[in-house]
């Protein structure tokens, strides 16, 4: 048995790079405190607006069709114009949304809520588009590493954003959360417009190849970039491939389980203080471990990582799905391990997808990525309402731990496969 290493170069740091990284930190910080103001309340306020279950996970749903219509809008955006342009156009998008939201509730509207979540989802898409702008000048041998620092730096945010539910909602009513989340949003447009000027993909309509780039067989030079089209996926590689079906299936589930837990725990009388800890402890570990994963990601390969991913869903699934709707001790647990086993595949998976296609094709790829990942969303929330309106949220926990099982294994089979 073999296990196959990321060969390690030695690291040359463009000489923007620092720069970019600093500016991707510290907005990211705002976009997760908006993006999880908004986990925290959608499915809830669209719940309670529309007494029903399944319109109630329409919430997540919405914001996850509005991430992978905003993906293809930001790496279009991208290929043409650079990283700045098109991340000010998603944080720009998700504070509209967030504004809209606010005023829905305010109007006792769910039709509206949800069609202010679709442009809502634009802070979602433009906080996953920043892990791949990290990696535009970042040396091969540290590129998992540099993506899981962006995706760290998300951790303060993704957990001050439901603790400020209630604060938002003592101060604003009921809307407060989505209003803050715009305010937050713009904060993020905002740095990204003022301080990412050093654009990680300009020239314009170019594509920067990392130093010592194997994959597409240049150094130090800029490509031509191709646009994002779904014939792609004929192009690329068994590798890239398994990459975009772990980051789609661990985000389905994630999402999933993620958009009925705190419902469930308010059906039976759990407060929202209760639910924010529980879903603010899931969040924490989605970024705070990611980190560790980049690092093992980077020193013994991409997937022995990404099967890791998958075992934690799976298991994460199981903890989740036998836990009593008032147990949130056991559901906390289980959350953490769900949010755990998210950021080892998407820090994997996103790193393999990185260096298993040409840089031509490289911007189109991650974008296709965004788009499926979060269409995975946009399903796991539709079906995990569905789900637990005609079974149960234990059933729930089964389907989704079947639904990382594929992952898991090809993963797994391809880290045992002996190295020719």
């Amino acid at each position: 048995m073999t296990i196959n290493r990321v060969n390690r170069p030695a690291a040359m740091v463009h000489p923007a790079q620092r720069r970019v990284l600093s500016v991707l930190v510290c907005t990211q910080v705002f976009g997760a405190a908006g993006v999880g103001l908004g986990v925290a309340v959608a499915v809830l306020v669209t719940t309670s607006l529309s007494e029903s279950t399944v319109v109630g996970g329409l919430g997540a749903t919405a914001t996850a069709l509005g991430a992978a219509g905003l993906a293809l809008v930001v790496a279009t955006l991208s290929t043409r114009y650079g990283r700045r342009r098109a991340l000010l156009v998603a944080y720009a998008t998700g504070a509209f949304g967030g504004a809209v939201a606010a005023l829905a509730v305010q109007l006792r509207s769910w039709p509206l809520l949800l069609a202010a979540l679709v442009p809502f989802g634009g802070g979602t898409s433009a906080t996953l588009a920043a892990r791949f702008a990290a990696t535009d000048l970042a040396a091969p041998a540290h590129r998992a590493a540099t993506l899981s620092t962006v995706v760290w730096s998300t951790t303060l945010g993704a957990v001050a954003g439901p603790n400020l539910v209630e604060p938002a909602t003592r101060f604003a009513g009921d809307g407060g959360p989505f209003l803050l989340a715009a305010a937050v949003f713009a904060l993020a447009a905002a740095g990204i417009a003022l301080g990412l000027r050093a654009d990680p993909l300009m020239p314009v309509g170019t594509v920067p190849a990392a130093i010592g780039d194997s994959c597409c067989g240049v150094t130090g030079s800029t490509i031509p970039a191709e646009p994002v089209r779904w014939s792609m996926l004929r192009v690329l590689s068994p590798s890239a491939r398994l990459a975009l079906l772990g980051v789609t299936l661990c985000n389905t589930a994630m999402v999933g389980m993620m958009s009925m837990t705190p419902v469930q725990m308010q059906h039976t009388g759990s407060s929202l203080t209760v639910v924010g800890v529980v879903i603010s402890l899931h969040v924490a570990a989605m970024y705070a471990g990611s980190p560790l994963f980049g690092w093992l990601a980077d020193r013994l390969g991409r997937m022995p990582v990404l099967a890791v991913g998958a075992a934690l869903v799976v298991a994460a699934a199981g903890v989740c799905g036998m836990a009593d709707s008032h147990e949130a001790p056991q559901l906390a647990v289980g959350m953490a391990v769900l949010g755990a086993g998210w950021s080892a595949g998407v820090v994997a998976g996103s790193a393999l997808l990185t260096e298993s296609v040409p840089a031509p094709l490289r911007q189109a790829a991650q974008g296709l990525s965004d788009l499926l990942m979060n269409a995975g969303g946009a399903l796991g929330g539709l079906a995990a309402g569905v789900v637990v309106q005609a079974w149960s949220y234990p059933a729930l926990g089964l389907l989704l731990g079947f639904l990382a099982l594929p992952v898991l294994m090809a993963s797994v089979l391809t880290t045992l496969r002996p190295a020719r």
